[in-house]
C-alpha cells in the first residue's frame, strides 16, 4: 500500500492557499451586501434613508434617476406598495423607507419573495424623521408572486 501521508511541502502549500479562500468568500459576501439605491437626485428623504443604511453598516451605491416607474415595474413592485426610492440587494427589492433591522432579517431568513416595502412615507421611518413629530407605527410588507404579508411592524426605527 502506498504512503498517502502529506509531506511537509504539500502541507505548507495547502496552508499558503487558505488566505485566498477567505478573500474569495469575503469578496462575494461584500458584493452581495451592497445596497444599490435608485432615487431621484433631489429627494432629501431618500438621502436620509441611504444614510440610515450606512450608519447601520450597509455599503450603498446610489443611482440617481428622475423616472423610476419603469424600474419599479421591471422589479415587480406593486403600484400600491410603491414609494419614493427603490433598492436592490442580494436578489431582493427594497421599496421605500424599510429599516435596516428588517433588511438584516430578510438577508438572514432568505424567504421566497420579491422583497420588502414600506408603503408611503410614514413619519419617523428612516429618512422621514421630523423634529418634534411623533413617529408613526407602520408595517414592513413582504411581497412577491405568492402574495404579501406584514413582515414586521415598526415605530420609527424600533420594532413593535
Amino acid at each position: 500500500m502506498a504512503d498517502v501521508s502529506p509531506t511537509r511541502r504539500s502541507l505548507l502549500a495547502l496552508i499558503a492557499t487558505v488566505p485566498a479562500w477567505g478573500t474569495g468568500f469575503a469578496t462575494r459576501a461584500a458584493t452581495e451586501s451592497v445596497v444599490t439605491v435608485h432615487k431621484d437626485p433631489t429627494c432629501g428623504c431618500c438621502t436620509g434613508w441611504v444614510q440610515h443604511l450606512q450608519k447601520a453598516g450597509f455599503t450603498t451605491s446610489v443611482i440617481e434617476n428622475r423616472s423610476l416607474d419603469a424600474l419599479k415595474r421591471r422589479l415587480g413592485v406593486p403600484d400600491d406598495l410603491a414609494a419614493c426610492h427603490t433598492a436592490e440587494l442580494a436578489g431582493y427589492v427594497i421599496e421605500g423607507h424599510v429599516p435596516a433591522d428588517a433588511i438584516r432579517r430578510l438577508l438572514q431568513e432568505k424567504p421566497s419573495a420579491t422583497g420588502l416595502a414600506v408603503p408611503g412615507m410614514p413619519v419617523g421611518s428612516p429618512g422621514m424623521e421630523v423634529r418634534g413629530a411623533r413617529a408613526e407605527e407602520y408595517p414592513v410588507v413582504l411581497f412577491g408572486p405568492a402574495g404579501r404579508r406584514t413582515w414586521a411592524r415598526f415605530k420609527g426605527t424600533s420594532k413593535v
